[in-house]
């Protein structure tokens, strides 16, 4: 992956700045989340259920408030993430709330060369494989990180999503199904706070679903359900409407904003 370098050094550069902006952000309420409110969405705690005692691998976990709140319920988690502001704040918060949760710091297709132990869960959640140029060493890894039996779920923005320009406050179909080609973007602010003065310097890959289940299904995982749904439970695109569950949708609800999926290691 050397080629993608300068890519990747690029995005670890834009989430150090968003760490700073986002732990001060009502999007991720941190005061709220140190006194007990679990960041956990109803898709993700609907898939896992009880994972009291289990063991679970949480990648690309920003600054880990889902990997405590997983650790809260009772798992053993160790957390992954490219940004080492991010896991400098991980490392903290398991700190300040007398968690047992583990931190590392890499590139989440570099996992298995700083993880060695294999889970019951691996986990992945929002706004993930946007960041990858290529899910298949994505999928390889995930199989190695899992035992036998053990499960892999993720809940992650709809591929058609990606599909739209939104940075003029109203959504462009610009980009690709399945582009292989990188996506640029350069813009003032972020997801969580739109007036921050940071900027944002981000390169992406599209992935559509198809791609995303043979990544798994080859590195010798067995799908067990991929559903789409088409309310988010984040309010990050413009002229989304709240529903009575809380939940996020479009106006006229064209397609899906969200899909889960879970496999298991056979």
């Amino acid at each position: 992956m050397t080629r993608y370098n300068k890519f990747f050094d690029t995005n670890k550069a834009t989430w150090n700045n968003k760490v700073k902006v986002h732990a001060k952000s009502n999007m991720y309420n941190l005061e709220a989340f140190k006194k007990g409110k679990s960041s956990l969405m109803p898709y993700e705690l609907a898939a896992l259920g009880d994972v009291s005692g289990k063991s679970l691998l949480h990648l690309q976990c920003h600054f880990g408030q889902d990997t405590l709140s997983w650790s809260r319920m009772g798992a053993k988690c160790t957390g992954i993430d490219l940004s080492d502001e991010g896991i400098k704040l991980a490392k903290h918060l398991n700190d300040e709330l007398k968690l047992d949760a583990e931190f590392v710091c890499c590139n989440v297709l570099d996992t298995s060369e700083f993880v060695k132990d294999t889970f019951d869960i691996v986990f992945a959640s929002y706004g993930v494989i946007g960041w990858l140029p290529d899910l298949k060493p994505w999928g390889k890894m995930i199989a190695e990180r899992l035992k036998k039996g053990g499960t892999f779920f993720i809940a992650e923005f709809h591929p058609i999503v990606w599909m739209f320009d939104y940075l003029d406050g109203k959504p462009v179909m610009k980009y690709g199904y399945m582009q292989d080609e990188v996506i640029y973007e350069e813009y003032e602010g972020t997801y969580a706070n739109q007036d921050s003065k940071i900027v944002s310097k981000e390169y992406g890959w599209n992935h559509g679903l198809s791609e995303v289940i043979n990544a798994l299904t080859e590195a010798g995982l067995h799908i067990e359900y991929l559903k789409e749904h088409d309310e988010s439970p984040y309010n990050v695109l413009p002229n989304l409407v709240k529903t009575d569950s809380g939940m996020f949708v479009t106006k006229d609800k064209l397609y899906p904003l969200i899909f889960t999926l879970k496999a298991t290691k056979i």
